[in-house]
């Protein structure tokens, strides 16, 4: 049964009791990066293999997030600054445990293509806290393993 966390804003992800970041370079361009990101968004389940699903809603002004595994997630765009950072939070999950999780992607140029920074943001009981602490290297690769398959999919 999905539930209710709390709706924190973008700066929770400088104050967040979890915060987990990764950073990976590519070769495409950030705008590039940002289309896929908050344009291209059923198209994430292409390149993210967590992710089993995202349709757009209200406009692209929220999303609603499938994941392997039966994670189920609602979520509100809090930024689409192009070609910069793109960010969202989780208004319902179906993650017992769960109080809050913004998620930001940072888009900064390098050499001819793009630093992609990923900042999982995220707030639960003293158990989730402590899953997501362990769970960092398993995150960190699902990361690195989903920004290569997208630069892959961006190459000419």
């Amino acid at each position: 049964m999905a539930h209710r966390l709390r709706p924190e804003e973008l700066d929770f992800v400088g104050t967040a009791p979890v915060r987990l970041v990764f950073a990976r370079e590519v070769s495409a361009s950030p705008e590039q990066v940002f289309r896929a990101l908050a344009e291209d968004v059923s198209g994430w389940s292409e390149w993210f293999p967590a992710v089993t699903s995202i349709e757009p809603l209200d406009g692209g002004a929220g999303r609603d997030v499938r994941l392997k595994g039966g994670g189920r997630f609602r979520e509100t765009v809090l930024a689409a600054k192009a070609p910069e950072v793109y960010a969202y939070r989780v208004d319902l999950a179906n993650a017992p445990g769960l109080r809050a999780l913004v998620e930001e992607w940072r888009l900064t140029p390098a050499g001819t293509g793009t630093r992609v920074q990923w900042t999982f943001a995220a707030d639960g009981s003293g158990a989730v806290r402590a899953v997501l602490r362990l769970a960092r290297s398993g995150l960190g690769r699902a990361f690195r393993d989903a920004v290569t398959r997208l630069d892959r999919r961006l190459a000419p």
